[in-house]
């Protein structure tokens, strides 16, 4: 029963399946999130700059909704989507609660979660444009990367730490990148943690433009509505087919899932808090990686 209390109290995923009708009912969700449309481009700003924009399981719930939303929308021809604050975003919360469960339970749940989120950026059926006003980090790098592009403010950074997390590539990055990027960018980005400035962003060819931090909304919007004259039509830069890409973010799903049951992760997760000074959840980790070899036997 012990370990069955321990997997996984503080453990650092998201449980965008079985809980977010439960995390809605403890969070009013509408303001995480902002909409607002003008001449039929539809702009999402993520809404939590207190916490970096991290994308919580309340966050998750507010886009998967406006994303269904404005995938139907007649009024929506063009998403933009953006934050408020000086960040874009800082990615995946790894510090959101899960509850207690069977470790093979927990496998399922971050494979299905992961794989969920990304899908749900592969099904719109509309082009989006991403504006970083800011920092970029994990996940949101490598969601927005199967947009159909990226303006950068002068301000921003693009940073995908997996390799330091000691989990692997997400978001169809481990193919995605290299054909966007070249091999060299996509190795240093995804294996050496290269955080990327806005302008090397530019040369590599992650994003389109780099403007102004006063200019980022006004040329965002100029831009999408040039697509929406265009009549232009959803595509994931690099010529990747979204089969393909569901086939993959399966896969990479699956991986994430493994490492994050296992000990190399509890180890990386537990010298990170503590070396942030966060004893209390750095001590739940020390005994998670400590016990691991039998509760991973339930696996």
């Amino acid at each position: 029963m012990l370990i069955k209390q321990l997997l996984l109290p503080r453990f650092g995923r998201i449980n965008l399946k079985g809980d977010l009708h439960t995390s809605s009912r403890l969070y009013n969700n509408a303001n995480l999130v902002l909409s607002s449309t003008k001449n039929q481009v539809t702009t999402l700003t993520f809404n939590n700059p207190k916490k970096l924009n991290g994308w919580t399981v309340p966050m998750f719930e507010r886009i998967f909704e406006l994303l269904d939303k404005h995938g139907k929308d007649e009024e929506t021809k063009v998403l933009v989507m953006t934050g408020s604050g000086p960040y874009y975003c800082a990615g995946a919360n790894l510090s959101e609660n899960i509850k207690p469960m069977h470790p093979k339970k927990l496998h399922t749940m971050i494979t299905e979660s992961n794989q969920r989120v990304f899908n749900n950026f592969l099904d719109f059926p509309k082009p989006i444009l991403v504006a970083t006003n800011g920092p970029a980090i994990g996940a949101s790098v490598t969601a927005a990367a199967l947009c159909d592009g990226i303006i950068a403010s002068e301000n921003s950074t693009f940073l995908t730490p997996f390799a330091n997390l000691a989990i692997p590539p997400e978001g169809c990055s481990s193919i995605h990148f290299e054909r966007i990027l070249g091999k060299e960018a996509a190795k240093k980005m995804l294996g050496e943690g290269w955080k990327v400035s806005a302008e090397d962003a530019k040369k590599i060819g992650l994003v389109l433009d780099v403007v102004p931090q006063t200019e980022l909304m006004p040329k965002a919007q100029a831009l999408a509505e040039k697509w929406v004259t265009e009549g232009r039509k959803r595509t994931i830069p690099g010529g990747g087919q979204i089969n393909e890409y569901k086939e993959v973010n399966l896969r990479e799903s699956i991986q994430l899932a493994d490492a994050f049951v296992s000990y190399k992760f509890l180890d990386a997760q537990y010298n990170f808090l503590k070396s942030k000074g966060k004893l209390q959840d750095a001590r739940t980790f020390w005994i998670l990686k400590t016990l691991q070899p039998l509760w991973s036997k339930l696996l």
